[in-house]
């Protein structure tokens, strides 16, 4: 394939790197079982494992967004997915859930460097009028990504165990490292990138820029919610169905199905806001969705209705997406500037973190102390009413017009 034809493959090429490191979140949930077998990990455990991929986005999200409007976009998502390729490796060969958690954390900062460039990135291969659109389709990364992991995971850790599929899946993204380097402009293109800072403008006036607009804070709190409940119903979603019965191929597809149906919302979100739909109306609509679709997933009167359970963790997922879809669609216009888009992104990435850090362990707890799932619905309906009232703080005072 000819430079110019990479060249002009690099919004999709991006949107698979994004695809690729979300396969490293994802990848842990259809290991619970072996893993637990392998290391005794306990639930409360599990739950910390499925979370710490997340610490590195928690404590450097701002940091990440920094450094690529900074140093540069392509070179922060090449490091990423390099770093991510590193700890997955290594991680094949952990002896205990302790150096598991390590390698997990580390590559939390892989998938934080790798992802938070991208809308960036998008911004400098596509037209103005593509933009909306595009960035719906890059909020489908996580679902996708965590889809692909659901459904495939099972199937190959049968076969290689659960390290060869810690093995595969940094093989993976060691590919798209060098493919994103190839396909991607440099970071110093012929002309001028709209996302790039003003020059000279040194980072701390990049950062007091950003944290003293409220669109950042808005949109990094509204995500935190939907993380902290999407990941975390997701994430146990394998472990309830084999209690319930459905394990092995049936659970695996029934759970991938519940992650991949988030991309319709995602991709909808886009198209929608590009028609004039506001933020504030497809916001609500993910909210109360994933309230309702929670209620009827985990509540103690669909226990015997196990149909009536699985539509509700479709509901929950699918139209749950417009949120992400949305957030990311506005990150222009949240972000107070056009040199504070990726450190916007970055603050929203990290608060994204802080969510999907403390909803796993938050309802792997509660379900432990009732002695079931029958409440997981409480915390979510909790997140999805917060999420509202932001909602319509940054449609008021969030957005640039």
């Amino acid at each position: 394939m000819t430079s110019t034809a990479l060249r002009r493959n690099a919004p999709w090429v991006i949107v698979l790197a994004g695809v690729t490191a979300a396969l490293h979140v994802g990848k842990l949930p259809p290991a619970v079982p072996a893993l637990q077998q392998a290391m005794g990990i306990s639930l409360v455990q599990a739950g910390f494992l499925l979370a710490l991929v997340q610490m590195g986005s928690m404590l450097l999200g701002l940091v990440a967004g920094l450094l690529a409007d900074g140093v540069g976009l392509r070179r922060c998502m090449v490091a990423g997915l390099a770093l991510l390729t590193v700890a997955g490796l290594a991680g094949a060969w952990a002896r205990g859930a302790g150096e598991l958690m390590v390698l997990r954390a580390v590559e939390g900062v892989g998938f934080l460097l790798a992802t938070v460039p991208a809308p960036s990135l998008l911004r400098r291969a596509i037209t103005p009028a593509q933009l909306t659109r595009m960035l719906g389709i890059w909020s489908a990364y996580m679902p996708f990504g965590t889809a692909l992991a659901l459904l495939a995971g099972p199937l190959l850790i049968a076969l290689a165990g659960w390290r060869g599929w810690w093995v595969l899946t940094a093989v993976c993204t060691g590919v798209l490292a060098l493919w994103v380097r190839l396909a991607v402009p440099p970071d110093t293109p012929a002309r001028p990138a709209a996302a790039a800072p003003p020059p000279g403008e040194p980072w701390p006036q990049r950062l007091r820029t950003t944290l003293a607009a409220p669109g950042p804070w808005l949109a990094a709190l509204i995500f935190a919610v939907y993380a902290a409940q999407w990941l975390a119903v997701i994430g146990f979603l394998p472990t309830l169905y084999q209690r319930s019965g459905w394990g092995g191929a049936l659970g695996a597809v029934l759970t991938a199905l519940v992650a991949a149906v988030n991309m319709a919302g995602n991709i909808a979100a886009g198209r929608l806001l590009h028609r004039g739909v506001s933020a504030r109306t497809l916001l609500w609509t993910g909210f109360a969705a994933m309230a309702l679709g929670a209620w009827l997933a985990f509540g103690s009167t669909t226990v015997d209705a196990p149909v009536w359970r699985y539509g509700g963790a479709l509901l929950f997922s699918t139209v749950g997406g417009l949120i992400p879809g949305t957030l990311f669609g506005l990150a222009p216009r949240v972000a107070p500037g056009e040199g504070t888009i990726a450190t916007t992104v970055g603050w929203i990435q990290q608060w994204s973190a802080i969510g999907q850090m403390s909803g796993p362990p938050v309802v792997a707890w509660v379900a432990s102390r009732v002695g079931g799932w029958d409440w997981t619905w409480a915390v979510t309906g909790a997140c999805c009413a917060v999420g509202a009232v932001l909602a319509v703080a940054l449609q008021r005072r969030g957005l640039r017009r």
